[in-house]
């Protein structure tokens, strides 16, 4: 039998052959996260008002928020039950969560930057520290997918319930998005990265324990 890092980088592989070949989600999550910048951009040029550095940090997240939603709902439904069976067959269980987690992480680092460098054109850029914003992207991207993924694959066998993914998703991300925040403000503000350490160890943390469950309890998830 294979070896489980050996199928993940074929099932990842898969993954980005299939995205590539229809490129509808990367399509689809880019044209929501431009429309909303846009219509944000609009909303404040209507009112000619100077939007504040805690302003554009909480609306930054939030667009990535829904967006990482909008990405991982597809995680599980795009595919039909019987190539999920033909999986079974073949792939362990922990194969499948990783790649899906893997695949969605790479996918929104792309959008999530992608989408920094146009909200950073339309609506200007405060941050004063970029390095430690850019690790607060990349982590929150990372932490939103590994998060969401293993709820969409709990949403799928609910009958592919998107509100059932709402329901359970937010609270999963709640605590990590209110570290995200704290941490890109203190890099907004240029403040030491010293005094951010603790932000960025427990979004780490949140991470690593979110991916750990999720390849301890997906099995479980799968056989039923």
């Amino acid at each position: 039998m294979k070896s489980i890092a050996s199928e993940i980088g074929i099932l990842v592989r898969k993954e980005i052959a299939l995205e590539w070949r229809e490129r509808s989600n990367l399509n689809g999550l880019l044209l929501y996260t431009v429309s909303t910048i846009f219509v944000c951009y609009l909303s404040f040029n209507q009112r000619q008002v100077e939007l504040s550095p805690i302003t554009w940090n909480t609306l930054f997240w939030i667009i990535q928020l829904f967006a990482a939603l909008n990405g991982a709902a597809k995680s599980f439904t795009q595919e039909s039950g019987g190539r999920h069976f033909y999986y079974y067959q073949i792939v362990s269980p922990q194969s499948i969560i990783l790649s899906k987690i893997i695949y969605n992480a790479l996918l929104m680092v792309l959008v999530s930057f992608l989408a920094l460098a146009f909200y950073s054109v339309v609506l200007g850029n405060p941050v004063q520290d970029p390095t430690l914003f850019m690790a607060c992207v990349g982590l929150g991207a990372i932490g939103f997918s590994s998060s969401l993924t293993m709820v969409a694959g709990i949403a799928a066998k609910a009958q592919g319930n998107n509100t059932l993914m709402a329901i359970l998703g937010l609270p999963a991300i709640l605590p990590m998005i209110l570290m995200l925040i704290k941490a890109s403000k203190n890099a907004i503000d240029g403040i030491a990265r010293s005094q951010t350490m603790d932000e960025i160890m427990v979004i780490f943390a949140i991470d690593i324990i979110v991916i750990t469950v999720s390849y301890l309890l997906f099995p479980y998830l799968w056989r039923s």
